[in-house]
Order: C-alpha cells, then structure tokens, then sequence
C-alpha cells in the first residue's frame, strides 16, 4: 500500500499516528506510542510504517507540542529535534507540514460531533463568534479560531500561550507561587496546568502545611507523590487532603487562565477543552472549582457565565483529523 498521507499528533508523552488514502477519508490504522521507546522522530514514524506494512507517504502532517517558526524544530517538553527540510528528505516525501499541535486541535473544532463533547457550564455558542482552545498534559497548549468574513471554518491561532505568567487569586496560591518562582524564575501557566505542574502544586502545598515535619522551609518534593496520575487518584479518592488541594488548585488555576483568554478574544463562540487530563476527571470536573474561577472577572462575570465550555473526548484523536486538514489548506492555497 502506498498511502496518500501520514498524520501524526505529538506531545511531549505520546506521538499518535494514522493515514489516509485520499483527502477528507478516514483515518487508518491509529496508533498510540510513547515518544521515550525512539531516539528521533524519524524513527518513531519510520517504525510505525513498518508495523502496518506501509510504503513511504507522499505527504505528511505533523502537529508537534512546541512552536513552529522555521525550519529547526525542538520539542518544549521533549528531547526530539529536526529540521524539517532534512526530515521530508530522509523520509522521502513529496511534502511535509509541522505545525502546532493545538493549531491542528484548532482546525478539528468545526468537524467535532456533539457526542464528543460535554459541556461545563454556559449557554449556547454564537456563531461566527470566536473560539478558545486550551488543554493541558505534559504541557498546557492554547490556540483558538476566529471567523472573518468570507473564512471557511475558521482561521487557527498559533501562539505560545500557555507560558504566559500565572496570576494568584488566594493567599494560598501567593505562597505557592512563591515557590514555584524560586524553583523556576518564571512561573508561567504551564508550570501549574500540566501534568508535572500538578505535581509541583502538591508538592508545594506540602511544603507549606504545618504538619509537615519538614516546616515551610523544607525541601521542594520531600516523602512527595511523584505523578499526576497518583496525585489524581489520592484526590479522587478522599485519601490525601492535600492531593484534593492540589486538584481543586490546578482546576482553579485552569480556569482562571481560560477565562482571561476568552475576554481576550471575545469568545462567544466557547470554550473547548483538549488535552489528556480534564477528560479523566469525569464529572468531578463539573463540581471543581473551574467555573467559578472562570467566570471570576469582577464586572464581566454575566459576559463570561453565558460562554459555554466543552470538554472533548480525546478518543476521537481530533489532532489527527486537524493536521489532515491543514494539508487540505495547505494544498489549496
């Protein structure tokens, strides 16, 4: 089989890939696998196309969890690096286009069914009105879609917006941003609304708990839980108060950054919620303090209560059907 294109989705965890055999067909053969097994991006793809049997693509789309602006390319939240001229070649393809992943999530929103998302809060969407996208996982990636006149299905936004600095609502947050900052320097969203940042949340709230023998001044990390997969469970579980803190504080901090967004673009459209960790809170998501904080903007609270937030079924892998689409873009342009 020769395909027509190779799609791929990669974050700083996973790279998901699939194929299609003609422009606006289904995806084929969609895989999921860990970035840490390949040294090299080259060889991640090329052990796929070897699993499924495949000849080499004529053209692929790659979404990548880090900006795209020339033709080196180096991951933010993982050691890949390429040029993409050499890529295209040592693959031989016809065509080759990178772009950010959530500029590829972005380009999936008109083509999301309604199955495949669930809304938190808010009324109905306006048409034509703007959209939000953020989503946090190994990273916190932002994008959106604006809708000027004579467009067809939006025009994605391509920014870094999820290393914009992270504002404090509480005394609490003050003193857990303290820490972050002396970890860090900056303490952007991201180091807060992402899989390690939910670990560093924890982490600092330990610190600062009275009845951790280490006092306020101890140590970043001590007698710690090491994942956000098990500061998720311990939370969701009752089993770790200071877990739950952290999960309330992450959602806290995720709504906040989602509602500045939206008054920045005016986002009557919504606001859609990607990423691999919101979806595996289920419907204790509803409960948390991510709406309120939210809608938390002094005199613009009614605006925001009306924008309608979804949170998107990450098994539709819409990334994939996104980066399809900006070569249908592409190769109209």
């Amino acid at each position: 089989m020769n395909p027509l294109r190779l799609l791929a989705d990669i974050g700083g965890t996973n790279i998901r890939l699939a194929w299609q055999d003609q422009p606006g067909g289904p995806l084929h053969d969609t895989r999921v696998l860990p970035c840490a097994n390949y040294p090299t991006v080259a060889a991640a793809i090329t052990a796929y196309l070897a699993e499924q049997g495949l000849a080499t693509p004529r053209e692929a789309a790659l979404g990548m969890a880090n900006p795209v602006t020339g033709d080196a390319v180096r991951m933010t939240n993982h050691c890949w690096s390429f040029s993409q001229r050499a890529l295209r070649a040592q693959l031989g393809l016809q065509r080759l286009l990178v772009l950010n992943d959530f500029t590829a999530l972005a380009l999936a929103l008109p083509l999301l069914r309604p199955e495949q998302l669930r809304q938190v809060g808010g009324g109905a969407a306006v048409a034509g009105s703007a959209v939000v996208l953020i989503g946090p996982g190994t990273g916190l990636g932002v994008s959106g879609l604006v809708f000027p006149p004579g467009s067809h299905g939006g025009v994605p936004l391509s920014g870094e917006g999820g290393h914009v600095s992270l504002a404090a609502q509480t005394q609490q947050e003050f003193d857990v941003l303290r820490i972050l900052q002396a970890r860090y320097g900056h303490a952007s969203a991201e180091r807060a609304v992402c899989g390690a940042g939910l670990v560093d949340l924890y982490q600092a709230l330990r610190q600062l708990d009275p009845s951790n023998p280490s006092g306020p001044s101890g140590p970043l990390g001590a007698r710690d839980l090491s994942t956000a997969a098990q500061v998720t469970e311990r939370a969701l579980q009752g089993s770790d108060p200071i877990a739950l803190q952290a999960l309330e504080m992450f959602c806290g901090f995720l709504g906040s950054v989602a509602g500045n967004l939206a008054l920045t673009l005016g986002a009557h459209g919504g606001v859609y919620i990607g990423g691999g960790m919101v979806p595996r809170l289920g419907t204790w998501f509803d409960r948390s303090t991510f709406r309120p904080r939210f809608e938390a903007k002094g005199r613009f609270q009614t605006y925001l209560a009306a924008i309608p937030c979804w949170i998107i079924d990450p098994g539709a892998t819409p990334a994939l059907h996104g980066a399809a689409r900006a070569l249908d873009i592409a190769g109209s342009a």
